[in-house]
C-alpha cells in the first residue's frame, strides 16, 4: 500500500531566518549614518524585513507558528543582547533589554494579529492595508521602545529623526508590500 506523500514543514527553517535577522538587527544598531543632521541606524533598513519574514510564517504556516517564531526571535535578541553585555565587560541594565525587547514582541504580536486578521476576514488582499499594517507595527514599536528609553533621550533631533526614520521605512514597506501579496496561503488558517 503506498503511502500519502507527507508535507515537509519548512517553518522551523524560516524561524531560524526571523531570529537571524532579529540579532543581525540588533547588532546594527551601533553603526549610524547622517541624513539632514540626524544620525540614524543601519537598522532601519532591515527592521522592516523583520515584520515580512514574520508575516510569512503567518501567512504559510498560520498563527501558532507565526508566534513560536516571534518568541525565539525575542528571546533570541535578550540573549544575544545579554552574552554581548557580558563579552564586552559592560553593565547590564534591565531598561537597556526591556527597550528592545518590548518595542520588538509587542510589536511583532500586533503585527501577526492584525495580519492574521486581514487573512481572514477580507475576500482579497488589499496593498494598502498590508503596506498599513507594516508601518503601524513600526509605530508600535518605535513607540514603546521611546515610552521606556524615554529618560535617556536628547530631543532635540528626536522628531526630525522619527519622521524621517518613518519615510524611509514606508518607502521599504511599500516594496515589501508587492512581494506579500504575492505569497500564497499556506495550509494552515488557524487564527
Amino acid at each position: 500500500m503506498a503511502k500519502k506523500d507527507e508535507i515537509y514543514n519548512d517553518s522551523w527553517l524560516y524561524s531560524l531566518i526571523l531570529v537571524t535577522l532579529t540579532i543581525f538587527l540588533e547588532s546594527l544598531k551601533k553603526y549610524t549614518f547622517t541624513i539632514f543632521g540626524v544620525n540614524l541606524t543601519y537598522a532601519l533598513f532591515l527592521l522592516p524585513s523583520v515584520y515580512f519574514i514574520a508575516n510569512y510564517i503567518m501567512k504559510k504556516y498560520g498563527y501558532k507558528k507565526a508566534i513560536v517564531s516571534v518568541s525565539a526571535s525575542g528571546l533570541a535578541l535578550v540573549l544575544f543582547y545579554t552574552l554581548i553585555t557580558i563579552m564586552l565587560k559592560s553593565n547590564l541594565l534591565l531598561t537597556d533589554i526591556s527597550g528592545e525587547f518590548c518595542g520588538y514582541v509587542i510589536s511583532q504580536f500586533v503585527n501577526i494579529t492584525i495580519y492574521a486578521f486581514l487573512l481572514n476576514n477580507t475576500k482579497e488582499e488589499n496593498y494598502f492595508l498590508v503596506v498599513g499594517t507594516y508601518m503601524f507595527s513600526l509605530i508600535i514599536n518605535y513607540m514603546f521602545y521611546t515610552l521606556i528609553y524615554l529618560n535617556k533621550l536628547a530631543l532635540n533631533n528626536f522628531w526630525k529623526g522619527y519622521l524621517i526614520t518613518l519615510v524611509i521605512q514606508l518607502v521599504i514597506c511599500l516594496i515589501i508590500g508587492i512581494f506579500d501579496l504575492k505569497i500564497k496561503r499556506g495550509r494552515e488558517k488557524d487564527a
